[in-house]
């Protein structure tokens, strides 16, 4: 059925109006970013990267930037380690606990963030364990562990059984059919996970927030600085950790998506 031009062009107006209105508020600090503010008005009449320079010279920026990466790093190699070990022992078909086990490692990925804060914060309180960097880590992990798990079990399903008892068959133990059998075929799933896992670590405020000592991230960071307004160094700042965060969601793509499906 052929479809009427005027209706074409009214479709193409309100698809490039839903555009505007979800992506414009994203790139005008990141234009602006490039621009002198004073007294709350653009100087549009030179770029400059004075504002990326000022961040450079902010010491609690700098340790922010190095407090995420730590925070995020150990996130992703405690959630790598754990999220494969559960999806082995779900995908097994050996587990009577499987759904109660799925339940609580989604379980935190679902509820809205301030839950989870709120649950990990009345835990280690009534363990006695004082917020820190440790414990920004371990609400990270419990946060990202549901994606890491799920990547992974979705490519141990496409694998199948038949490799690995072939690996058996052929005298392997299972450490082998793990290190030669299996983790070559995750290897891309590995990567991929890990990244889009870092990426929503990366940008995790509400359960850091809430779980954090004296330690600040970089979103709460940039939190602390919007209270006292929006200046250039803040427009830059979001403009650095929209461009990592979209950089580190279509490197996971890559490893992510089926290669006949990439190169349609």
């Amino acid at each position: 059925m052929k479809r009427h031009p005027l209706a074409t062009l009214l479709l193409s107006l309100v698809t490039l109006l839903a555009f505007v209105l979800l992506y414009g508020p994203i790139f005008i600090p990141i234009v602006t970013s490039f621009f002198t503010v004073k007294y709350g008005s653009v100087d549009w009449s030179q770029i400059n990267l004075d504002a990326y320079a000022k961040l450079t010279e902010n010491d609690g920026v700098i340790e922010a930037v190095e407090n995420t990466f730590i925070v995020g790093l150990s996130a992703v190699a405690a959630s790598l380690v754990l999220g494969t070990g559960i999806a082995l022992h779900c995908n097994s078909g050996k587990s009577r606990l499987r759904s109660l086990l799925q339940f609580v490692v989604f379980l935190p990925f679902l509820m809205p963030p301030i839950i989870t804060g709120l649950s990990l914060l009345i835990f280690f309180r009534e363990v006695s364990i004082d917020r820190s960097m440790l414990t920004i880590i371990i609400g990270h992990t419990v946060f990202v562990l549901a994606l890491v798990y799920r990547t992974i079990l979705v490519r141990l399903q496409g694998i199948g059984f038949s490799m690995i008892e072939a690996s058996y068959d052929l005298g392997a133990s299972a450490p082998q059919t793990f290190f030669y059998v299996l983790l070559p075929n995750l290897k891309s799933a590995l990567i991929g996970a890990g990244i889009l896992a870092f990426a929503l670590s990366f940008d995790e405020t509400m359960i850091t927030l809430l779980v954090t000592g004296t330690q600040n991230t970089l979103p709460l960071r940039l939190w602390a600085m919007m209270r006292l307004g929006f200046t250039p160094d803040i427009n830059a700042l979001v403009a650095i950790i929209l461009a990592l965060t979209t950089v580190l969601v279509l490197i996971a793509a890559r490893y992510l998506i089926p290669k006949d499906l990439a190169g349609a």
